[in-house]
């Protein structure tokens, strides 16, 4: 629900937050973890500007008060499922309370100033203990465009557009923004080749996603309907789901990615909670008029109002040869998530339907997004066709997979007239040679 965290003319006395275009204004609030040189262990943080609140100092002053105290202390740990475990009332409490202190005109701004630390100092971590982590496939664009290079005739798998596709991936390979990504080994089977071959990846490739972290979580054997999906959501965050495609080609027989994937996958440092993108909701995907019909447990009238989130994504890619030039990330694509055809909802609902349970601080992958147009493809096997059509680079260069030091950074942001502008910071990784 959109509430008085949310309102347009709400500025902070953090000054860098009210500046244009910042990803953190007091609007937005997103948790994170990170180490600081003030303190031997790790501590949540709330990003306010170029700002990051320490929430547990913070609760010590004695500042706040019920379920959002409660909410604070729950940060004690080094990580935030303590404080996603909680649920949505303290979630919104705790929120809500940040942003009366931190807004213009609060009182106490001397005693919150002392818990602030710069961002420029901190480490940030992977944001929470993941248990589990499952990676959809809910794109139709990417389903389609990735299914035509191999089944020109048949692109899009007959259950698509009936189910939310999805694998479980490796948890313990997740890392943070800015951590290098060694490229892989494995095998492989050229073309014409009687035998497969072991070595590095010669199709290394990024996936943009969004990552959801869950909250609560629920009890084995026990659903999650999808009219209550949205209370087991606690945020998003920028998902890279590095892929060696050359590998994934032949260990997908007939089973699903499984070195190709379990690498390495990178996560932004910020999640920006539900509530924070109220104003961005939007919804949910067309189905188009040849949509078969939505079974019930994947069918709510409130999910296709509001199930999409107006998201917009932007892929930058670097080369050492760039950095030499003194180049910028140059922009490959820029997706759009309320394209994809599976909600948020969906996914989970789906994911619970057989009793699986759900723990706090579980991460669950869109999955590629990707949007219609060539601008909107969110990776390299998409926008240059497998390797045969060469992405052209300012620096003179071409590029058709990811070499050694190339740099990926995702970035995104929500905006919508009326409210204000929100982003999610940077989700980067860059090839080891």
């Amino acid at each position: 629900m959109i509430n008085a965290t949310h309102h347009p003319e709400l500025r902070s006395w953090v000054d860098s937050a009210n500046a244009h275009g910042c990803d953190f204004p007091i609007q937005n609030l997103p948790f994170g973890v990170a180490h600081s040189p003030a303190h031997t262990q790790a501590r949540v943080v709330v990003a306010i500007g170029d700002q990051a609140l320490d929430v547990l100092a913070l609760a010590q002053h004695g500042l706040l008060q019920g379920m959002a105290q409660e909410a604070a202390l729950a940060c004690s740990g080094q990580q935030l499922n303590g404080l996603m475990s909680l649920g949505a009332p303290h979630h919104s409490a705790l929120r809500a309370q940040l942003s009366a202190l931190l807004a213009v005109g609060a009182s106490h701004q001397a005693v919150v100033a002392t818990c602030l630390l710069p961002q420029r100092d901190l480490r940030m971590r992977v944001p929470a203990q993941v248990g589990d982590f499952s990676d959809f496939f809910t794109s139709i664009h990417h389903a389609t465009n990735s299914g035509r290079l191999a089944r020109p005739d048949n692109p899009l798998l007959p259950n698509f557009k009936h189910l939310p596709v999805a694998y479980h991936s490796r948890s313990s390979s997740i890392v943070v923004d800015g951590t290098p990504c060694p490229r892989p080994q494995g095998q492989t089977k050229p073309a014409g080749a009687a035998q497969p071959v072991f070595g590095p990846t010669r199709c290394l490739d990024f996936e943009c996603e969004v990552g959801l972290f869950i909250g609560q979580g629920n009890a084995l054997g026990t659903p999650i309907p999808l009219q209550q999906a949205q209370d087991h959501i606690f945020g998003l965050a920028l998902l890279n789901d590095w892929s060696a495609r050359d590998m994934q080609s032949w260990e997908s027989q007939p089973l699903g990615p499984f070195l190709a994937k379990s690498f390495m996958t990178t996560v932004s440092p910020w999640v920006v909670t539900l509530e924070a993108l109220a104003p961005f909701r939007v919804p949910a995907a067309d189905r188009g008029a040849d949509a078969p019909a939505l079974l019930p447990y994947l069918n709510d009238t409130a999910d296709r109002a509001q199930g999409g989130v107006q998201l917009h994504l932007q892929i930058g890619l670097q080369t050492p040869h760039m950095r030499e030039q003194g180049l910028a990330h140059h922009v490959i694509s820029r997706p759009k998530f309320e394209d994809q055809y599976w909600t948020l909802g969906q996914m989970v609902a789906h994911q619970t339907s057989n009793g699986c349970n759900l723990q706090a601080g579980d991460l669950i992958g869109s999955g590629t997004v990707s949007g219609p147009r060539p601008g909107e493809l969110g990776c390299l096997k998409e926008i240059t066709q497998d390797g045969l059509h060469a992405i052209a680079l300012p620096s003179g260069e071409s590029k058709t997979y990811l070499e050694a030091g190339d740099e990926v950074v995702f970035t995104a942001h929500c905006q919508r007239e009326g409210f204000v502008r929100i982003g999610f910071g940077p989700c980067a990784g860059r090839v080891l040679a």
